[in-house]
């Protein structure tokens, strides 16, 4: 008995903390419930570049990452969908448009040298081998006029570049150029040595800090061209949310009622422990966290019903062993036990399905998966640990005085003890049936 009450203290400290975590912390929410955008860009061939590798998806997908990341929004989502093509998914984004010119952006910065005549006229740009590749960061800055100035950082290869060029072209312009379009073209006035570059211009803040972004997200490795945008309002995202909510009170609620109509205490009980593992699992969630979703809460409640299935073979396999004359102490355990390869078997059955489709399926498939075998988990330590621990507790070791308490008959009891009576006094004398 000591170790059922340290083991029923252990539940609320589990149980309270879960509260004060789902208390403390928020949720990630997806695109389908808070709206934003969905886009498919597609990777495009050049007069360069004649085949799409797997090298430069992988190279776009972390260019794109970088950039989604400097917009300033959570719980983005970059993934490949075929050989060419790319899904960006970025929930509750205040500005679609913005989004869709930044992701779009190829971000190619290049110094140019000038090409000279024989009297020292610009007439033209060379490539002088300096690029966006060849920085560590950028940052939006001012001169002392207050107006609006790009900094630029380059790395050890870069200063070395930089210095280089400088110094060949000491009082003569270098041209800078952001996506071919040539955006500065100051007189180099000495000799640069540490590395660090300034770009003037007609910048405004927003424009300089659209720049600088670009900058340090990285160029894209291979054009990609926008080739379907989707766009999910916050009201439509909302009316999803509220909607959920309702699916999952209701059904738990449902569930709630059925199990005490039809196993009474039991079924009380099974209502408690269904509560305080709805109150872990949403702590896992958000601790994890799970960015939720509409698949997410599908999986989330359907795990609900599997929490109550578990119970259900519980009871079932405790009314049996009632009925064919245990006491109540040993009917409890002897259904938990018989009841554990069952719901164990199913379980794993289920939890292998989820890995497969975490692993195997798209971004929605993925968060289906994990809610539900989170679910599962926790379902199999409520089931066989919290309702379990309070059965013993509220029932004791004596026998079942209130048949009804369980949702059987007084005859039904009355019939099974008698016969065990008889078969262990037969057992007493020798004598066998």
């Amino acid at each position: 008995m000591k170790n059922k009450i340290i083991m029923f203290w252990a539940i609320i400290i589990l149980t309270i903390i879960s509260i004060v975590i789902i208390k403390v912390k928020s949720i990630p929410l997806g695109l389908d419930l808070v709206g934003g955008s969905r886009i498919v860009l597609e990777a495009q061939t050049t007069e360069t570049i004649s085949k799409i590798t797997q090298d430069m998806m992988d190279g776009l997908k972390t260019a794109l990452e970088n950039r989604v990341n400097a917009l300033g929004v959570s719980e983005t989502m970059v993934q490949q969908m075929g050989e060419k093509r790319l899904l960006i998914e970025i929930p509750n984004i205040s500005d679609p448009k913005l989004a869709r010119e930044f992701l779009g952006e190829t971000a190619e910065l290049e110094f140019k040298k000038p090409v000279l005549d024989e009297d020292g006229n610009t007439i033209g740009w060379e490539p002088s081998g300096l690029s966006g590749e060849d920085l560590n960061k950028a940052a939006v800055g001012t001169d002392n006029a207050g107006r609006w100035l790009i900094t630029l950082e380059f790395n050890a290869k870069g200063t070395s570049k930089f210095a280089k060029l400088t110094r060949e072209f000491k009082g003569y312009p270098i041209a800078i150029y952001f996506n071919g379009e040539s955006i500065s073209e100051p007189v180099v006035q000495q000799e640069i040595l540490g590395g660090n570059a300034q770009i003037t211009g007609e910048f405004s803040h927003d424009s300089a800090k659209k720049i600088v972004d670009l900058l340090n997200a990285g160029a894209l490795p291979v054009p990609a061209k926008i080739i379907e945008e989707n766009t999910v309002g916050p009201t439509l995202g909302a009316d999803s949310l509220d909607k959920s909510k309702f699916a999952g009170i209701l059904g738990l609620g449902a569930v709630m009622i059925f199990m005490i109509v039809w196993y009474r205490v039991p079924g009380l009980i099974a209502d408690i422990a269904l509560i305080i593992y709805s109150l872990i699992v949403f702590a896992i969630f958000k601790t994890i966290p799970v960015t939720l979703t509409l698949a997410g809460i599908a999986g989330f409640i359907l795990s609900i019903g599997m929490a109550v299935d578990a119970n259900i073979l519980i009871f079932e396999r405790t009314k049996e062993e009632l009925k064919s004359g245990r006491t109540l102490f040993t009917a409890i355990n002897s259904g938990f036990d018989r009841a554990f390869t069952s719901i164990f078997d199913s379980n794993m059955s289920t939890i292998i399905t989820c890995a497969i489709l975490y692993f195997l399926g798209s971004n929605i498939v993925k968060g289906f998966a994990l809610t539900l075998a989170i679910g599962v988990i926790v379902s199999m330590f409520s089931a066989i640990t919290v309702t379990k621990n309070f059965m013993h507790l509220m029932f004791g070791t004596g026998q079942l005085k209130h048949p009804a308490l369980f949702g059987l008959k007084e005859e039904d009891i009355n019939e099974a003890y008698q016969a065990s009576e008889t078969s262990r006094e037969k057992a007493k004398f020798g004598v066998l049936d």
